[in-house]
């Protein structure tokens, strides 16, 4: 159905008495929400009488004042849980000798460095004292962080060979 000029009267109508744009879909029959929306926004109606559902301004009644104690207040402790679990013990290097941890033994300042084929039975790690700054001993630190090498120079031999490979 189209908008005749009584269903828009219809419409004004119903708008300025406050009720929602579903609500006059429904009374006008044949058209849509969005459709008495769009309606709405071009005849530049924008005010109604009354909103459809008014807000209410909802008041709280203030809390009740905390009574004052009698003692000075001084600050409370708060007690604290009982550990269900202990501290965990220390870790100890008594065997400083290479591929004496295990996974489940490895700790945090110990060299992590693998020792043997990882799908055996007799795989461990390193496991002596590790340096400050990383997860290795300093004997396998040095294997591990080797200097960058200089770059050879590109001379005329170096290029011929490097293109060899395309020819």
């Amino acid at each position: 159905m189209g908008w005749t000029d009584e269903r828009v009267e219809l419409l004004k109508k119903l708008w300025q008495d406050g009720l929602s744009a579903s609500q006059i879909a429904k009374q006008l029959g044949g058209v849509t929400r969005n459709a008495v929306i769009g309606k709405v926004h071009r005849l530049g109606l924008s005010g109604r009488a009354t909103p459809s559902k008014p807000q209410r301004t909802v008041f709280k009644a203030p809390r009740p004042a905390r009574p004052a104690s009698a003692a000075p207040s001084a600050p409370r402790r708060i007690a604290e849980p009982a550990s269900a679990h202990p501290a965990p013990a220390p870790v100890r290097y008594v065997d400083e000798r290479p591929g004496t941890a295990t996974v489940l033994t490895l700790g945090a300042h110990m060299c992590k460095w693998p020792i043997g084929d990882p799908s055996l039975d007799t795989f461990t790690f390193c496991g002596r004292r590790s340096e400050e700054n990383g997860p290795y001993c300093h004997e396998h630190a040095q294997v591990a962080y080797q200097p960058a090498q200089a770059k050879k120079k590109s001379g005329a031999a170096e290029l011929a060979r490097s293109l060899r490979r395309y020819i």
